[in-house]
């Protein structure tokens, strides 16, 4: 997975620069990243979608056709009000173009999925449809929220493994203090993919820990501040009041940041994921999501519904366990892989 867009001076590893291109170019796919998608796929392919292909195969546009696509798409976790729109939309244009060859339909639906996809507006300064983005301050500041057990942990450590991997530096920020194995496991995956972890005691103000990390990487001129945040209090109100105290503080060190507010849903729970990103939302100006563990389950059709329903744009997908499994998610290529 490549962060970076590298120009002809950006050949080399982490220099010193004040200011860095941070952000990682979201259109494009490289054969492994592709891969990865595909092959984490491969599940949601062989059941719902597999299905949909095989309709359109028919030849016939008929009423029972859009009835099985209908029950098809809500049965991978489309959500039914995504799937009226997106059957409105192929529908009127079938009619409207006189489309008659199923095929073409096809097409149609294939175009609205990425067009859905599109649609949400990136409010984020690292990851967008557009490319890189070369005005980032460093460090850039990457704010993670996700429920435990999401995989936000192991997202965590597969960031700092992907701006490793360009040469950069990395400094991750164990801001989930209520909980002591999400300190161990940072420490565990920062010395597996060579991050350095700014952590307190257990039970440690996060909002101390932000500020030690902040300082560290701006000392050490990092290029990347990953920080973890609690995945459970007790209230809504609570988890408001500290992520707004988080952000506080990271506002008061660097004005401008956070450059990216990156919620972690978990692929396999489906339209629940749907209720944990309403409840991060109201909490923090979420920019992205990064969706997990779509190699678990075979009804990816949940990306769709979150794009929808919440207008938050996902921006990378977790496609196993390794700490290179994480793609940039481009929806003319996750489109293409599930009707492949």
């Amino acid at each position: 997975m490549r962060f970076f867009k590298r120009g002809p001076k950006d050949e080399g590893a982490h220099d010193n620069e004040t200011t860095g291109d941070a952000s990682v170019a979201v259109e494009e796919l490289d054969p492994e990243d592709e891969e990865r998608t595909e092959a984490a796929l491969e599940r949601t392919k062989k059941s719902w979608f597999g299905n949909i292909a095989g309709i359109f195969s028919r030849g016939d546009i008929d009423e029972e056709l859009w009835q099985e696509l209908e029950e098809l798409l809500i049965g991978a976790d489309a959500g039914v009000e995504t799937t009226e729109k997106i059957l409105d939309q192929v529908r009127e244009r079938v009619a409207s173009e006189r489309i008659k060859d199923a095929q073409d339909a096809e097409e149609i639906l294939k175009q609205a999925l990425v067009d859905l996809l599109r649609a949400p507006e990136g409010k984020g300064k690292l990851w967008t449809e557009g490319g890189a983005r070369t005005d980032i301050p460093k460090p850039a500041v990457i704010l993670v929220l996700g429920v435990n057990g999401t995989g936000k942990t192991t997202t965590i450590a597969k960031i700092a493994h992907a701006y490793k991997a360009e040469g950069r530096l990395a400094v991750i920020a164990a801001a989930d203090t209520f909980r002591a194995a999400a300190i161990d496991q940072l420490k565990a995956w920062g010395q597996r993919v060579g991050a350095d972890v700014i952590a307190h005691k257990e039970g440690a103000d996060p909002a101390a820990v932000v500020f030690d990390a902040l300082s560290a990487a701006q000392s050490r001129d990092a290029d990347v501040v990953i920080i973890d945040t609690a995945g459970r209090l007790h209230t809504k109100f609570n988890l408001m009041e500290e992520l707004s105290k988080l952000r506080r503080i990271i506002e008061r060190k660097q004005p401008d940041a956070p450059h990216e507010v990156l919620l972690v849903l978990d692929a396999t729970i489906g339209q629940n994921a749907l209720l944990q990103a309403e409840a991060f939302t109201k909490a923090a100006e979420v920019t992205s999501v990064c969706l997990t563990k779509l190699d678990g389950t075979s009804k990816g059709g949940i990306v769709f519904s979150i794009a929808d329903q919440m207008g938050i744009p996902v921006r990378l997908v977790g496609t196993g366990e390794n700490p290179e499994d994480l793609a940039p998610f481009a929806p003319e290529a996750f489109v293409g892989a599930l009707f492949r």
